[in-house]
């Protein structure tokens, strides 16, 4: 684990492929729901009001985050097998953790959202062929384009290092 609470599991890197570490990161986005799950059993509404760092979103937000994040990840996989070098649509996260779904929706919304899309999206990416894995999208914020294969490994790290936000935060508040 990393000192750094933005970073408690370090920033993601990119690994080779290989089939050991896609079935890895496949099941980081299997079993992620139960993750969130586990990480928030028994907090209160004070504890999820709490931020997971000074300045940072609260564990509420967090939750609501990373079902609009995954949901935006789901749909580039789609579009990455469907269309070749499909831009995928950007947009403003810390903007969205500001709506008011997150300001007045319970955590477990998103979390029963969470378990029927990556019961969806590990549906969709457990059997594809290998060599899917290096189609690409286009992200036109960033100007870059990505393989899947190297969205599979963020999005992987991406639900690991948020429930990592919230064990953590448990850790230092002894919760």
């Amino acid at each position: 684990m990393s000192t750094d609470v933005r970073y408690p599991i370090g920033k993601y890197e990119e690994l080779p492929f290989s089939h050991r570490q896609k079935e890895a990161w496949l099941n980081d986005i299997k079993f992620l729901p139960q993750a969130i799950e586990n990480a928030l059993l028994n907090l209160d509404k004070t504890q999820l009001d709490t931020p997971y760092r000074e300045g940072g979103w609260t564990v509420n937000q967090l939750v609501h985050h990373v079902a609009d994040s995954h949901i935006n990840a789901y749909c580039r996989f789609k579009l990455g097998l469907t269309e070749d070098n499909a831009v995928i649509r950007p947009y403003e996260e810390k903007l969205w953790a500001e709506l008011n779904d997150v300001k007045h929706l319970p955590v477990n919304i998103s979390v029963t959202l969470l378990y029927a899309l990556h019961t969806r999206w590990y549906e969709t990416l457990k059997n594809i062929p290998d060599e899917a894995w290096q189609r690409k999208v286009v992200h036109p914020e960033h100007k870059k384009t990505f393989t899947l294969w190297y969205l599979l490994g963020m999005y992987a790290w991406h639900g690991r290092h948020h429930v990592a936000h919230i064990t953590e935060l448990r850790n230092r508040n002894n919760w």
